[in-house]
C-alpha cells in the first residue's frame, strides 16, 4: 500500500472516530482534535517505521511501541499526549475496527463457504467459545475489582 493511500485511510479513520466520539460520547469535534491527530500521528509514523526498520513487525508493535515511547516519563510531551489521548473514548475508534473487520473478511466468505459445512460450524463455535470465554472472565475481573 502507497503512503498516499495510507494517508486517506487515516484521514478517513480520523473522522470516524470523532464522529463516533460526538455522537456516542458527546465529546466536540474540537475537544477531540488533538487526541486524534496524535493517534494519527503514531499510526503514521507506525507505517512509515514499518518501511523503513528492517525488522519484520506487525505495524500494530510499531503503533504500541510509539505510544508507550509518547506517553513515557522519558518524552517532554508527555502530559499534552496523555491529556489528549484522554479526551478520545476507548470505545469510539473500536467502531471503526469492527467495521473495518467485516469488510476485510466480507470478499472471503465464499471460500470459507467451499471449505464445507464442518468448517462453518466450526467457525461457529471458535466464534461463540471466544465471546462467551471474554464475556466470563469480563465478569470475573469486574467482579474482583467490584466494579459491578
Amino acid at each position: 500500500m502507497r503512503y498516499a493511500e495510507w494517508g486517506i485511510l487515516l484521514v478517513i479513520s480520523g473522522l470516524g472516530i470523532a464522529l463516533a466520539n460526538f455522537i456516542g460520547f458527546d465529546v466536540g469535534f474540537m475537544d477531540s482534535l488533538p487526541g486524534i491527530l496524535i493517534l494519527l500521528g503514531i499510526s503514521a509514523a507506525a507505517v512509515v517505521l514499518s518501511k523503513l526498520v528492517p525488522l519484520r513487525l506487525p505495524i500494530v508493535a510499531y503503533c504500541s511501541i510509539i505510544g508507550l515511547l509518547a506517553a513515557s516519563p522519558l518524552c517532554p510531551a508527555r502530559e499534552f499526549v496523555i491529556a489528549s489521548a484522554n479526551s478520545i473514548n476507548f470505545t469510539a475508534p473500536l467502531t471503526l475496527v469492527g467495521a473495518y473487520a467485516g469488510i476485510s473478511i466480507g470478499d472471503q466468505i465464499k471460500s470459507f463457504v467451499k471449505q464445507g459445512w464442518k468448517m462453518i460450524i466450526v467457525g461457529v463455535l471458535v466464534m461463540t467459545g471466544t465471546f462467551l470465554g471474554s464475556a466470563c472472565i469480563a465478569q470475573l475481573v469486574l467482579s474482583l475489582t467490584n466494579a459491578i
